[in-house]
């Protein structure tokens, strides 16, 4: 099979999987309404609108903020730290060496954002008062 013929089965094989993706989201999407109709429910009100997220930007926020703070840290170990492992030879032949550092003190970031972010809707909806 010549490279040629390849993207011409490349084009029908993608054609074909978004043609079946926009009918399966809209299949779903159909048999979601009918359902919420059965039970009586108005399917053009979503269930996302009316329940309030008070913590979505609070978690956004310190998600940013840790994976901000990584990078930084991660920036000041490359620079000052580590500074002899990347110009430790003379023709620059390990030019990444200390790439890793960044992607996991920005996972490592974001994931401390998020515990924390955690604790304080932890904290703040068992403080609350309860109706009974």
């Amino acid at each position: 099979m010549g490279p040629d013929q390849l993207v011409f089965f490349w084009l029908i094989t993608s054609s074909l999987a978004l043609i079946a993706m926009i009918f399966g989201i809209r299949y779903l999407n159909n048999k979601e309404n009918m359902s919420m109709i059965e039970k009586g429910m108005d399917p053009k009100i979503k269930r996302d609108r009316l329940a309030p997220a008070p913590f979505r930007n609070l978690k956004w926020g310190l998600l940013l903020v840790g994976a901000g703070m990584g990078l930084f840290l991660a920036y000041l170990l490359d620079n000052f730290l580590l500074y002899s492992v990347r110009h430790s030879t003379p023709n620059w032949d390990n030019e990444g060496a200390n790439v890793p550092i960044y992607f996991a003190l920005i996972a490592i970031g974001g994931g401390l954002g998020l515990i924390i972010s955690y604790r304080i809707e932890k904290k703040e909806i068992l403080d609350k008062p309860r109706d009974l």
